[in-house]
């Protein structure tokens, strides 16, 4: 059998194939602080993300329930919705809500693409939303979840935190999967430091809508504190660096 590896190793060289790129698993990026997908710790904070949006109909309930629990969050914003409806994202801003890039025509980046074109998706949404908000984000999310080296170094590039979620707290609420697997998903599998993915662009649908009006005052029984992205990521820092 080592024969035959190193046979066909030789093989490959001599025909001016070169070997792929090792795999950079999540253990690689979470160790360089590239991409985050929660941040466990002994404090009780918990972080809801909503996807997709701005999109009023589910949006601005949805900013209504976390003003009734004094909770906050973090919205993941597509930029062709950010330009169709800016005073949903002034009202999310205004409220001490964090405000982050998702592109700006929600491209998948599963596989290379031009990065001109990734450039050009993250820069969009960044100049739509710091013309509303005067401020730049500070965090990205590529859709879908589709990350590469490509896509995450550009992102660097740009001085952002790639930031996905934890994988025990995909909701899948996009699917409208009812609203009582949307709470299960969330309660049951609810820790320290998670980052909790949701979406306010489902159309047709107010499942999240309903299912948060059932996960927002259960998280606050726990005790659990819902603060935005940056604020966990912040959090665990001074818990590292406390000087």
């Amino acid at each position: 059998m080592r024969r035959f590896v190193l046979g066909a190793a030789v093989t490959a060289l001599l025909c001016g194939f070169t070997a792929p790129e090792a795999t950079k698993d999540r253990a690689y990026y979470e160790k360089r602080g590239e991409i985050i997908w929660e941040v466990p710790g002994e404090s009780k904070k918990i972080a809801l993300t909503f996807d997709d949006g701005p999109y009023p109909v589910t949006t601005e309930p949805i900013l209504d329930l976390l003003k009734e629990y004094h909770a906050k969050a973090t919205f993941f914003v597509v930029g062709t919705r950010v330009e169709q409806f800016p005073e949903t994202v002034k009202r999310e801003i205004a409220e001490g809500h964090e405000v982050a890039n998702h592109t700006f025509n929600h491209i998948y980046f599963q596989q290379k693409k031009n990065s001109e074109v990734m450039q050009s998706e993250i820069v969009r949404t960044e100049e739509a939303l710091e013309q509303i908000t005067g401020k730049k984000p500070l965090l990205f999310r590529p859709p879908g979840g589709f990350y590469n080296e490509q896509m995450i170094q550009i992102a660097k590039k740009y001085g952002y935190t790639t930031v996905l979620w934890s994988w025990h707290q995909d909701t899948n609420d996009w699917r409208s999967p009812g609203v009582q697997k949307i709470v299960n998903k969330v309660l049951k599998n609810a820790r320290n430091g998670d980052i909790i993915l949701l979406h306010d662009y489902v159309p047709r649908s107010m499942q999240t809508v309903e299912a948060l009006k059932l996960i927002l005052p259960e998280l606050q029984k726990r005790g659990y504190e819902m603060v935005t992205v940056s604020d966990l990521i912040h959090n665990r820092d001074s818990v590292l660096n406390p000087y």
